[in-house]
């Protein structure tokens, strides 16, 4: 794991005079599991907007693939966008589709497939997240955990370099959050893909990254590994790891 896949570079943001980011510097590895880590406000949610261009910096570059996306269209965006899968934090799933609609949808947006072939991608990705068989169901027949893993077989489907997940054990009993960090892990070991995971939840954290970024007064103020996080003595990382920053 030595390629850079993705950078931020001196990334700056502000929404309606608020400051979002202030120099964000950041690196993340090819094949690697980044979790991004921060309290309300940090900005977490929006570095991934930026990275798949739906929002852009006031300054700075952020470079995926080798490539500047900032200073890319929006053609060659939706292009870029074909490599990255992401995971809503509420699964985001059209109500009115059914399962195997759900998830044949980005198939439909951005390959070439036959309907032989999206059936079976749809059957194949199902089957990694374990719901084999319920390509006919309808959303609200699912529970929150169905819903979520049936909104990563939808973020697979396109086979992508990078996955994206936005807080995706919120809202989820421990053990159906437990089932999806092991698929968090499972995915990236399988497929090899390089992973960027926000979330809240420190136990997901540990279980499942590689290295942490740690979002503080529109910085990142520290990356390592969770062991690293849990020995700093950097005060912002020491509250927030012992529980006293809520979000």
């Amino acid at each position: 794991m030595s390629n850079i896949i993705v950078e931020f570079k001196d990334v700056h943001k502000s929404f309606n005079g608020l400051l979002i980011h202030n120099g964000i510097n950041l690196s993340i590895l090819e094949g690697e599991i980044m979790s991004l880590l921060g309290g309300s406000g940090s900005g977490k949610s929006v570095l991934l907007k930026e990275l798949i261009g739906l929002i852009k910096p006031d300054r700075g570059d952020i470079v995926v693939f080798g490539k500047n996306i900032t200073q890319m269209r929006e053609h060659d965006l939706i292009r870029l966008r074909e490599h990255i899968g992401l995971l809503f934090q509420g699964a985001a799933l059209f109500d009115s589709l059914t399962v195997a609609e759900n998830i044949a949808y980005p198939l439909r947006e951005h390959l070439d497939l036959t309907e032989s072939e999206i059936k079976n991608r749809v059957a194949e990705k199902l089957h990694v997240v374990g719901l084999s068989g319920i390509e006919n169901k309808m959303p609200v027949e699912l529970s929150g955990g169905m819903k979520k893993r049936v909104g990563l077989a939808r973020a697979i489907a396109t086979e992508p370099d990078i996955i994206l997940y936005d807080e995706p054990t919120t809202g989820l009993d421990p053990i159906t959050a437990q089932r999806i960090n092991d698929l968090i892990v499972e995915l990236q070991r399988k497929l090899g893909v390089t992973t960027v995971v926000v979330t809240h939840d420190l136990h997901c954290v540990r279980m499942v990254s590689d290295r942490i970024a740690m979002l503080h007064e529109g910085k990142i103020i520290m990356v390592g590994t969770w062991e690293e996080l849990a020995a700093s003595g950097i005060p912002a990382v020491k509250d927030f790891i012992s529980g006293t920053i809520c979000d």
